[in-house]
């Protein structure tokens, strides 16, 4: 194991010090708890959005804490889910008084704590919604019980969007549906990673080979096979992608390129020319196009592909601009 860290065991909160060390003016934590990550603005009557989740996935999901974006996050140690202690602790602090949604991942952990934040924030009159992103096709034939990934970014822009034109939960709640309805992603990895506390690689993969439907963190795919190229990539993708939500020529997308921690931004843009270039030969028109790390899984080697269809209300919440210790669009 090649890392840079000090004690394996302390790879989150140390990873934590310096987050708060370097953005002391904009993040901070609660009770003495490292992993109760908040904003330091509050907007009072706004409604707060708390996200969570484990560590090895930045920026997901304590990066999209910031203005017009999120207010919180519960952080547990690499790929674990916070406690729902750590989950209340935070609902408490940045509590506005306009309501909480919570928007986090489809994973059982995550859900079995939130919803227990929930009961415990009843109890203190502070009331909650919850939603969960379940964007990757690949891992269910069911939508409910799909995981969330990086299509997840697309429910926090426009949440976050409608929470800071100050709209009630409930709206907060539907711009975040309405993203999740419209949204889909396709990933595949190329290498495996390694978690700090277990020392070596958490699955196996040949020189040549990749695995498409790769979870982020290592779950199977449904396939794994010789590397392919770019524009194969893409094909595949999109073939499964649209096949999920069809579009019509015509239609309009956001199209996510979002790399899992070791690609190169260089080679996210080979992909990403090629899903663009295959979306615009069916006649799908792109509004707005984002590339980079989005949600990471370690140093895995990968990429992941997301869509969501667009229309005025949605395109006008893509454009809010936000800003964040790691992501700013203007």
């Amino acid at each position: 194991m090649k890392k840079i860290i000090n004690d394996p065991a302390q790879y989150t909160d140390d990873m934590l010090k310096g987050i708060y060390r370097a953005h002391s003016d904009q993040v901070g934590y609660v009770n003495n708890d490292l992993r109760c990550y908040c904003t330091k603005k509050k907007v009072p009557g706004k409604v707060s959005i708390i996200t969570g989740g484990g560590t090895g996935h930045l920026p997901l999901f304590l990066g999209y804490v910031g203005e017009n974006l999120l207010d919180g996050c519960a952080v547990g140690s690499v790929f674990q889910s916070p406690s729902a202690e750590q989950i209340f602790e935070i609902s408490k602090e940045v509590n506005n008084g306009g309501g909480i949604l919570y928007l986090y991942g489809n994973y059982t952990g995550d859900i079995m704590n939130f919803d227990m934040a929930a009961e415990m924030c009843d109890l203190e009159d502070i009331k909650t919604a919850s939603i969960v992103g379940a964007d990757d096709v690949n891992s269910n034939a069911d939508p409910v019980a799909r995981r969330g990934v990086a299509g997840i970014f697309f429910m926090y822009k426009c949440a976050g969007a409608k929470a800071a034109q100050m709209g009630t939960l409930d709206e907060v709640l539907a711009a975040a549906q309405k993203a999740k309805d419209n949204t889909r992603t396709v990933g595949f990895a190329l290498t495996p990673c390694v978690i700090p506390e277990v020392g070596h690689s958490n699955f196996t993969l040949g020189e040549n080979e990749m695995a498409m439907g790769m979870g982020i963190h290592g779950e199977p795919g449904v396939w794994n096979g010789p590397i392919k190229t770019a524009d194969e990539l893409a094909a595949e993708s999109l073939d499964t992608l649209l096949k999920d939500m069809p579009l019509a020529s015509g239609d309009e997308v956001a199209l996510l390129i979002n790399g899992l921690g070791a690609t190169s931004i260089e080679e996210l843009y080979i992909l990403s020319n090629s899903v663009s270039q295959q979306l615009e030969d069916k006649g799908i028109s792109i509004y707005r196009t984002f590339v980079g790390e989005f949600a990471t899984s370690m140093e895995m080697m990968g990429a992941s592909i997301s869509i969501m269809k667009v229309d005025r209300e949605t395109k006008a919440m893509l454009d809010m601009p936000v800003s964040t210790p790691f992501y700013c669009q203007k």
